[in-house]
């Protein structure tokens, strides 16, 4: 009997997982709250298997359904989970659908900040290996879609977000990375007590052989490691450890099983910033245990540069360097991308307010910025914190392209322009890459 599925959610999740759902041969019905479109062929695809698209009304199709497949932007607990639950009809999020038809192997990555970058470096270390590999979840296509095509011998590099992880069920990664955790999401979660447990989701249901890589350097994290069921291997820039990866003399070094192993020294690399030397470590524990030589490790890390959004170098215009970090979308990135330089900064922060708490990061803009440049939904309540931090030059603006004339107009060496909002972007982009984008079109169109 064919099984009958609602996938809640037409983004690249619930596409994607639409799609690769049909195929396996569901009657796949895909849902959303409100009037869309999709790919006609998509469309045509759903319908040859008795499926199709459903807006609205979603209660209506619960008689009919065995299983409801979440997008990541869709609550675990909304009016229609929480009717079908009652109804005893299992709900899972894409990533848990996507494990269900995998049978290869699984490296998974979360954290609040770094999981892009250390999920593009492991990917890139992975395909050293002399197997199919793949990188996908909350980077590139659905998960459902990057393992279509892939044996038991593969392995993946998963990117997973909290909303992806708050409805799995059986998922279990070969290695499980937590890269840190600081306040974020809050709007969907709540407490931070609910948004670490949706992270502890990634190694619930490990087994003992295998491993799970934690941050020595953030205190919630190293207790988690007493909740893991599997080998835990530590990963510190601030300690030298017994046993995992850290940073000795600036090397970055491998201890396991009575064995020490150099890869390479933190001025080798084309990235820069603390929180790069934590992604390195992360990447270079997941992909030992992956199988990749230190040598392939080597070679990858010294060609790497950094991912787009992420402190990425856009070009230098009269004397001054410009930066894009618009994948910065909580203060506690901001920060980070903040550490980075030695000071002089003129930043551009503001966008859609995730009402996070900004006194750390104003008492570092103080410290760090000369001038702050505030755009957005969030400017009003970012002007009183940086008030009340003590930040002596802040300015509001209306537009990106006004933020970006103003800091052309005050920029002057040794100072350097920093786009890093501490804000999602939804109040005037459609996403972060797209606000990235606009900026570094800005700034190429400066005069020279």
């Amino acid at each position: 009997m064919t099984k009958t599925v609602l996938v809640y959610g037409t983004g690249i999740s619930g596409c994607g997982a639409a799609d690769a759902l049909a195929k396996q041969g569901c009657r796949v019905l895909l849902y959303s709250d409100k009037e869309t479109k999709i790919d006609n062929a998509l469309l045509e695809l759903l319908k040859k298997q008795g499926g199709g698209l459903y807006c609205g009304n979603g209660e209506t199709l619960l008689q009919e359904v065995e299983q409801i497949v979440l997008s990541p932007g869709i609550p675990l607990a909304n009016p229609l989970t929480d009717m079908a639950v009652q109804m005893g009809i299992e709900v899972i999020s894409e990533v848990e659908a996507a494990y269900r038809s995998y049978h290869g192997h699984i490296i998974g990555i979360t954290g609040t900040n770094g999981k892009t970058t250390t999920t593009t470096l492991v990917g890139e270390m992975l395909k050293t290996l002399p197997v199919p590999t793949a990188v996908g979840g909350n980077i590139g296509q659905a998960l459902s879609k990057e393992v279509e095509n892939l044996g038991a011998d593969a392995w993946l590099a998963a990117e997973l977000s909290s909303f992806q992880l708050e409805g799995v069920r059986e998922f279990r990664p070969d290695v499980a990375v937590i890269l840190n955790l600081t306040p974020d999401h809050l709007d969907r979660h709540h407490t931070m007590e609910a948004y670490g447990a949706a992270k502890c989701n990634i190694f619930k249901k490990q087994r003992e052989n295998d491993i799970v890589i934690l941050n020595y350097d953030d205190p919630i994290i190293r207790s988690w490691g007493e909740l893991a069921p599997s080998r835990v291997c530590w990963f510190s820039r601030r300690e030298q450890l017994n046993r995992g990866v850290y940073l000795n003399g600036g090397n970055f070094t491998i201890a396991w099983d009575r064995q020490l192993y150099t890869v390479c020294h933190k001025k080798d690399l084309r990235v820069f910033g603390g929180h790069n030397e934590e992604n390195v470590l992360a990447a270079i524990a997941a992909c030992f245990f992956a199988g990749v030589t230190i040598e392939n490790m080597r070679r990858v890390l010294l060609d790497f540069t950094g991912v787009e959004h992420r402190l990425e170098y856009v070009m230098t215009v009269n004397g001054v360097p410009y930066y894009n970090d618009s994948k910065a979308t909580n203060p506690d990135s901001t920060i980070k991308a903040l550490e980075a330089f030695d000071g002089h900064i003129i930043l551009l922060a503001g966008g859609h307010d995730k009402m996070t708490s900004l006194e750390p990061m104003m008492k570092l803009v103080q410290a760090k910025a000369d001038v702050l440049i505030l755009l957005g939904e969030a400017k009003e309540r970012f002007y009183e914190a940086a008030a009340a931090a003590g930040v002596g030059d802040i300015r509001k603006v209306e537009t990106m392209d006004e933020a970006v004339e103003l800091a052309y107009k005050l920029a002057a060496a040794p100072q350097v322009v920093l786009l890093s909002p501490a804000c999602s972007s939804y109040d005037m982009f459609e996403n972060f890459p797209a606000r990235g984008r606009y900026f570094k079109n800005l700034v190429a169109a400066l005069p020279k």
